[in-house]
């Protein structure tokens, strides 16, 4: 679900909800939240294997801002916050969540505009995996029309991909192999080479992608 129209995380109003035993609701330090996130930024940079510079290009935040921010030395305001999260594909929200402050069920809308990951004219990737829960292990949903290619770059040493076919039939491609697959088929190969996917059916057709980062250097 969207978090935008959550109460601000970062301020207590005096009117959140109080146990029934009179005492008040515990309240997260603020202290806490800030070395939270600076932990966090870091985390997602270094998983998603960019450097300061290549996240200070996709949010427009400085360098040296992002730097002092990982190292716990500044405090982003809630503007800057907020294009870090983007860059990363995520809500406010999800950037500033707390371990144990939230419910232990992670639900993925399929209307929710944050886990569109891309979504152009031949081709739609959706995730289905909460971006703030640090795993080696991400999936996805990918729509492709007919004739449309996914084509990616080789990944980290050691990554695999794991490809159910819900629709359609599709071709992968991995290095030199290749392979056509259709609904209900399944494939794994590895993407630490160049490999695509390609749509070569006449109708729409959509994939789960599993990416294993096990054995990433």
């Amino acid at each position: 679900m969207k978090r935008g129209d959550d109460p601000d995380p970062l301020i207590d109003d005096g009117d959140a909800p109080r146990p029934r035993n009179g005492t008040a609701a515990p309240v997260l330090q603020i202290d806490n939240i800030a070395g939270h996130l600076c932990d966090r930024v870091r985390q997602l940079r270094k998983k998603k294997g960019w450097t300061l510079e290549q996240l200070s290009a996709a949010c427009g935040v400085s360098r040296s801002m992002l730097s002092q921010i990982e190292r716990n030395e500044a405090n982003p305001t809630l503007a800057v916050a907020y294009r870090i999260a983007q860059s990363f594909g995520m809500s406010l929200g999800n950037l500033v969540d707390i371990p144990d402050a939230t419910t232990a069920i992670d639900i993925v809308r399929s209307d929710d505009r944050t886990y569109h990951y891309r979504s152009g004219k031949d081709v739609k990737i959706r995730t289905l995996s909460p971006p703030h829960v640090e795993t080696d292990v991400e999936f996805y949903e990918v729509s492709l029309r007919p004739g449309a290619k996914l084509k990616s770059a080789p990944h980290f040493g050691g990554v695999r991909e794991f490809l159910t076919v819900e629709s359609g039939t599709i071709k992968v491609i991995a290095n030199t192999d290749e392979a056509v697959l259709n609904k209900g088929d399944s494939a794994h190969y590895p993407a630490d080479v160049p490999h695509a996917i390609e749509n070569i059916g006449k109708v729409d057709a959509t994939v789960v992608l599993v990416e294993i980062y096990r054995g990433k250097a």
